[in-house]
């Protein structure tokens, strides 16, 4: 797949995408338009590709480029695993100023060689970056004539950082996918309650709160895109009756272009908060068409909530009425707001900065019309907007730590580095308990006292 103006226009033009500016009676959003100098801080191309494939547990990632693209493959994301540890192994070509004056096309075609010789992974995928792209390495060709000689799948993910910004990359990798992997292989067999989970990365473990879920109802995971994946399964994936999409704003391509090749129809659905988890039972039972299972679903909505709202109570007490501002992105913008008004919290602002027009709409319904909503942020913008809804906490992604520990107020990771699995029905019991021991820590006692000097 080579990424031309074409391509990148295609994805920035994606019709399931709700700031898709070519859309009648929509003016122009963030995502169509061009890149501009420093669009890429947050995050380059690159790095949305590798973000959104490197949970394929049992693949090779290989980074074609410098070194430092590699980064820190084993921390840099929370993505788990039940089995092969192979994808949090740093794989890279590491290209020198000789390669780029003669080429690394000869380099990368060694490094495939020596990767399926020492790992024998199931598939290699092999990411351009942006000197390799600069100085013209056909990726395309060398993972073509690797595939064939080493009897691997060798996927090119044409991704250099400087086409644009880490949505963009999502929406690449997933392009990858469809073109080389999805609908090579055919499933041993298929059921009527096949379904795939896409945007979903098993960040800590969570999607394992969820899949029980599945299983206890006679819905089968087909395919998980990619959080704790096979290669394999992956293959198999245009079998299913039923797309999941978890993160819509990353991976919408799939469900729009899966829908038209193979007929597979996609909703968008939020595994936060009781009522989000709900309500996506309740629309996969729906979309499915079998009354049986809707019956199974309400059984089983009945008995989680039940466990559920004896586990919770004592954390209700307690976090009952506390304010908080939420600084994420995308589907959980709107998603934790569920959750956190669950647990009885009042958020007063959120952030919009990564949302479709379509989570605005959910975030307004839920914050009511006193709540804030943040399309920029800054540390400074945050501290006042802390101060001026007298919020008691921050709820954010872990480069916010230190804006909550300049306010004085407690702080709980949201993101991808968390360490604690919040979707479910048990996260959420592991975010109440998460949020009360922030809260009631005793240090807050400690540090809003003034300096004995003063």
């Amino acid at each position: 797949m080579k990424i031309t103006q074409a391509k990148i226009t295609e994805l920035l033009s994606e019709k399931g995408c709700e700031h898709n500016h070519q859309k009648e009676g929509k003016k122009k959003t963030a995502c169509t338009k061009q890149a501009q100098p420093g669009a890429a801080q947050g995050g380059c191309a690159f790095d949305g590709a590798s973000i959104a494939l490197v949970p394929i547990t049992d693949v090779a990632h290989l980074v074609h480029g410098p070194i430092a693209c590699a980064g820190n493959s084993w921390g840099s994301r929370g993505s788990q695993s039940s089995g092969p540890q192979l994808y949090k192994m740093g794989f890279t070509t590491d290209v020198s100023e000789n390669d780029v004056i003669f080429g690394g096309e000869k380099k990368l075609y060694k490094a495939i060689k020596e990767v399926s010789d020492r790992y024998n992974p199931a598939a290699v995928f092999v990411y351009s970056t942006c000197v390799t792209a600069l100085i013209g390495d056909d990726l395309d060709a060398v993972c073509s004539a690797a595939t064939k000689k080493f009897g691997l799948p060798v996927v090119p993910i044409n991704s250099p950082g400087f086409v644009g910004t880490k949505n963009l990359g999502n929406r690449i990798g997933g392009e990858a996918l469809l073109d080389y992997v999805i609908g090579t292989k055919e499933p041993e067999y298929t059921t009527p309650y096949d379904i795939n989970l896409i945007g979903e990365y098993n960040i800590a473990g969570e999607l394992w709160g969820v899949l029980p879920l599945f299983e206890k109802l006679g819905i089968r995971v087909l395919a998980k895109i990619t959080g704790d994946a096979r290669y394999n399964e992956v293959c198999t994936a245009h079998r299913a009756k039923l797309n999941i999409m978890i993160c819509s704003k990353a991976l919408i391509n799939m469900g729009t272009k899966m829908q038209e090749r193979y007929g597979i129809p996609y909703i968008e659905e939020s595994f936060y908060g009781v009522e989000d988890m709900n309500r996506c039972l309740r629309n996969i039972a729906d979309k499915l068409g079998c009354d049986d299972l809707k019956e199974r679903v309400e059984k089983l909505i009945a008995e989680e909530t039940e466990k559920l709202d004896q586990a919770l109570e004592p954390y209700r007490q307690r976090l009952k009425g506390k304010r908080v501002v939420l600084y994420t992105g995308g589907v959980k913008s709107w998603s934790v707001i569920s959750a956190a008004k669950d647990l009885g919290m009042q958020v007063m602002a959120t952030s919009t900065k990564k949302s479709t027009e379509e989570d605005k709409a959910k975030i307004k319904e839920l914050l009511g019309k006193d709540g804030i909503m943040l399309e920029k942020g800054n540390a400074a913008e945050l501290l006042e907007v802390i101060d001026k809804t007298k919020a008691e906490m921050l709820i954010a992604g872990g480069r916010n730590q230190y804006t909550a520990l300049k306010a004085k107020i407690p702080f709980l990771d949201i993101n991808q580095e968390r360490h604690h699995p919040y979707a479910g029905y048990v996260g959420m019991i592991e975010m109440a308990r998460e949020l009360d021991e922030a809260l009631h820590s005793p240090i807050w006692e400690q540090v809003r006292k003034p300096a004995p000097w003063e």
